[in-house]
């Protein structure tokens, strides 16, 4: 009776050494977690065709591929805002993301115009810097108004008013670098692999996107008022192809992220739809720097981990370790270090600026140094 009881406390004892030690390993296998939003669904069909394709239900196809894909990876989370076809608030598909402290928010939807265009477009948060960016957002936002207490929610929003999409880019300005990465890994892989049109990687005001707090991008994956490209979004052919290509991208995108920075850069090589004018005056309030890398790896800031540049700096933002080479408030004088990251294989390095010790917008830095 002694040596059972003797068993079962040793083998107690075991099971409790074995419950600590994976308990105490858990971060090492810290899943990925992917919210996946279809675009739309219940009362809120999306943009209208004569052709009768429903924006919501191709959305959904995909997004529900999407998700079959990335599930056969055991250390992936996917998370849905919707199964089925059901009417959820922007504000609540947001919510969802946040509060599953997601690392990837993406959104899918289709085009749709008075015309015979065509292509994919990805899109990150920002301000609306042309005409037709403005109109896609707000034909997209417009669909806060099929909700209850839309005013309290968002607090005066306005879709019509490119003044109020201004206020959405602060809340996701941190996470704009990651967000461009994952856009341009789509873009490039829809465009390379599937030969359809590339409309580019884009900025403007969707309130969904502004909604989350993590890495997020809406896929405008086609037009379904084209006559070939909206019968391709309809077919189980596309639908497959376009969901096989984007959970290819997200792979590739946490890929990059666990990477050693040492080897290769991971943000895209600049923000679109921006330009600047060369400002000639030296601003000390702003520090202009070179981001070389980023990357979930922490590296010694040495230059024989990056090709020999010296003078490399390294920060925290989030789950990431920047990179960045020099440091100078002479907007010419970094442009020339830009020159050198690039010439020395860094080639998707992009300038960004500080101010007091903060990241601010490059545009605002140069508009400042030029007064």
């Amino acid at each position: 009776m002694k040596t059972h009881k003797v068993l079962i406390f040793v083998s107690f004892i075991i099971v409790l050494t074995l419950s600590s030690f994976i308990s105490g390993n858990s971060g090492i296998t810290h899943k990925f977690v992917v919210v996946l939003d279809a675009g739309h669904g219940g009362k809120d069909p999306g943009r209208p065709t004569k052709m009768g394709y429903k924006e919501k239900d191709i959305a959904l196809k995909i997004v529900l591929a999407i998700g079959k894909e990335l599930e056969k990876h055991s250390n992936i989370t996917v998370i849905y805002t919707r199964k089925t076809d059901v009417f959820i608030d922007l504000f609540e598909r947001g919510k969802i993301a946040n509060k599953a402290k997601a690392d990837l928010f993406v959104s899918v939807h289709c085009n749709a115009h008075n015309t015979q265009a065509e292509g994919t477009e990805t899109f990150v948060l920002g301000i609306n810097r042309s005409k037709t960016n403005f109109d896609v957002a707000k034909a997209e936002n417009e669909v806060i108004y099929l909700e209850e207490d839309y005013e309290k929610k968002y607090a005066g929003f306005n879709p019509n008013s490119p003044e109020s999409v201004i206020g959405l880019t602060l809340a996701q300005e941190e996470y704009l670098d990651q967000s461009i990465q994952l856009a341009s890994f789509v873009q490039k892989n829809i465009t390379n692999k599937l030969k359809r049109k590339d409309r580019g990687v884009k900025q403007a005001g969707f309130i969904v996107l502004h909604q989350t707090v993590m890495p997020s991008i809406l896929i405008e994956t086609g037009f379904i008022t084209n006559k070939s490209e909206g019968a391709y979004l309809n077919s189980n052919t596309g639908q497959q192809e376009i969901s096989k290509i984007i959970s290819e991208s997200i792979l590739e995108y946490k890929n990059t992220l666990e990477q050693n920075v040492g080897d290769e850069v991971f943000i895209a090589e600049e923000t679109p739809d921006i330009s600047f004018e060369q400002p000639n005056l030296i601003d000390s309030n702003i520090i202009y720097k070179v981001q070389i890398a980023a990357g979930s790896k922490k590296i010694e800031p040495k230059p024989y981990n990056f090709k020999k540049l010296d003078s490399i700096s390294r920060e925290l933002d989030g789950n990431l370790y920047k990179y960045y080479y020099g440091a100078t408030s002479d907007f010419n004088t970094v442009t020339k270090l830009e020159a050198t990251a690039k010439n020395m294989g860094f080639k998707s390095s992009f300038i960004v600026a500080f101010k007091e010790g903060k990241r601010i917008p490059l545009e605002e830095a140069l508009k400042t140094s030029a007064n």
